[in-house]
């Protein structure tokens, strides 16, 4: 008995992992996350599940742009989700032209969330290229919008890499799990995405699930206000 049980809860483990993401009713506001490999989505019926926010991809590295973010973006906006971009960062590329292609494709309206750098890998570079790459990349997108931007990275990641760095920027963590994740120096996170397998109606496929850590009106708040996008125009 000794012997199986711990077998069995290895068992149960892994197939925790490929069960569906249930929401967590305890946070008020709930958003998703979303890219090309979502495919065309459905947003008039995502909008009936109260679903506040959503994150699409716009860019990654120099050039490359999602298929689907121009679609995505104009229909977040015909829906009254309110939207933000990200950009996938590689920093193996140059950081400035990173910005100038995330720049050439999201213009941003009132309202709409903080331009959003998402922060995974280390693509062969060193921890002080990384954080130097992103320090261009961010004060740019800064520059530009008026508005200082958001870092998404997962918790992993988060200490090894970037913890001690970027304390006076928002963070979106990524922690598949039901257990609020916890960051060094008690500093707090924005968003939370803490599951992959998410379903909704008018999305084939998972979808990332998402939490705001304040409330509706808070999000609301959080949105770009008219002087920025003067000033990033």
């Amino acid at each position: 008995m000794r012997i199986i049980f711990p077998f069995l809860l290895l068992l149960f483990l892994l197939g925790s992992c490929d069960e569906e993401t249930r929401r967590l009713h305890r946070f008020e506001v709930h958003g998703i996350d979303v890219s090309h490999y979502q495919s065309q989505i459905n947003w008039d019926k995502v909008a009936q599940q109260d679903v506040h926010f959503a994150f699409i991809k716009a860019t990654e590295g120099e050039t490359y742009a999602d298929s689907i973010f121009c679609r995505n973006w104009s229909e977040l906006n015909r829906v009254n989700i309110q939207r933000g971009a990200y950009h996938f960062f590689r920093p193996s590329l140059d950081a400035e032209q990173q910005a100038r292609n995330f720049a050439e494709w999201v213009d941003l309206d009132f309202g709409d969330l903080p331009p959003v750098l998402d922060v995974e890998v280390l693509d062969g570079m060193t921890n002080i290229e990384l954080i130097n790459g992103m320090r261009t990349w961010l004060y740019m997108t800064e520059i530009k919008y008026g508005i200082k931007p958001i870092i998404y990275t997962n918790l992993k990641f988060y200490y090894k890499y970037l913890a001690g760095h970027f304390d006076d920027y928002p963070i979106w963590i990524a922690r598949y799990s039901p257990f609020d994740p916890k960051l060094p120096a008690g500093k707090e996170w924005l968003f939370w995405q803490y599951g992959n397998k998410g379903k909704l109606p008018g999305i084939h496929g998972d979808v990332d699930f998402n939490v705001f850590s304040g409330t509706l009106e808070e999000l609301r708040a959080l949105g770009i206000e008219p002087r920025e996008i003067l000033s990033s125009r």
